[in-house]
């Protein structure tokens, strides 16, 4: 009997206990965290099989990016993520620091559109991972991944007073779908993230290999984001196509299933089809992924949260 994965994934979060903090999860420095934060996309590109998105096996929906490309585009953002961290040491939440940011985070977009050929690789990314980084650093060593994400809402609701006008994929897609993007994602304390980092842990204790539970995690926020890149390529239908494809994933018993990875493929050739792709999903892995091995407070506010989504 095959156990549905999507309708336990918040139940089994929420049971799990928060890590004993002891002392206080360490604070590694400014080069330790920029070392996570580009293991962290390294780990989510070439994470093998993912539907519609780049990995071992090509470039799913991306006709111009490679994975070489996005592991190249990785390294090079290593200096905007170290100088990021400099940057929040002895800060709070404040208008001068998100602006501090944004600076920062607009050099990196200019050393990873250098490197790729002018392919957006890794936009959203600089922006999750960017404020989890900065909040990583404010938040100290009792951090957890709750504060992490909280503390990194507070600095984004803050303005960014010189932040040029751009039309993105991504703003576009906001305006003609009625959703919040990554903007709103991080607004709300990064919900998305939280949920994927509880569902890694979930697949751990319930003995499922790395692979398995990284693909899990892709597909638990699959199935619930509204997912700016596949609505720019896709319109709602990629949306609907990428949500019911990974909770059909879920609901075998996940990617640990010789019925999953069947169903988890299926998912993948209808999305290509569509020339579609969960940019959106894969960036909040990586964000995961950064924030693994922080401690996580246990509270039920956010699983709600999700509940009611």
């Amino acid at each position: 009997m095959h156990v549905d994965l999507l309708e336990v994934d918040l139940l089994q979060a929420d049971l799990l206990e928060a890590r004993p903090s002891g002392a206080g999860f360490p604070l590694p420095n400014a080069d330790a965290i920029a070392g996570r934060a580009v293991a962290a996309l390294v780990a989510e590109a070439t994470l093998t099989p993912k539907p519609g998105l780049v990995d071992r096996r090509g470039p799913g929906a991306h006709a111009d990016v490679e994975l070489a490309t996005l592991l190249a585009s990785a390294e090079a953002l290593r200096p905007t993520f170290a100088e990021i961290a400099r940057a929040s040491a002895g800060r709070r939440p404040s208008p001068e620091l998100r602006e501090d940011l944004a600076r920062i985070g607009r050099d990196g977009e200019r050393r990873m559109f250098a490197v790729t050929g002018g392919a957006n690789t890794h936009r959203g990314a600089i922006w999750a991972l960017g404020l989890l980084a900065a909040a990583r650093v404010l938040e100290g060593a009792g951090g957890s991944v709750e504060t992490i994400c909280a503390t990194a809402g507070r600095i984004a609701r803050h303005a960014d007073r010189f932040a040029p006008p751009r039309a993105t994929n991504g703003a576009r897609a906001c305006r003609a779908y009625g959703v919040s993007g990554a903007r709103g994602e991080a607004d709300a304390g990064f919900p998305h993230v939280r949920l994927a980092v509880a569902t890694l842990r979930a697949r751990r204790a319930a003995g499922a290999a790395e692979d398995h539970a990284h693909l899990d995690a892709l597909l638990s926020v699959m199935a619930r984001l509204d997912d700016t890149c596949l609505l720019h390529r896709g319109g709602r239908r990629a949306l609907r196509v990428a949500r019911l494809g990974a909770r059909a994933v879920l609901g075998t018993g996940g990617a640990a299933t010789a019925e999953g990875q069947g169903a988890l493929l299926a998912l993948d050739r209808r999305l290509l089809a569509l020339n579609a792709s969960p940019g959106g999903a894969a960036d909040m892995l990586a964000a995961a992924l950064f924030l693994d091995g922080v401690p996580e407070r246990r509270s039920s506010a956010p699983l709600q949260a999700q509940r009611e989504m």
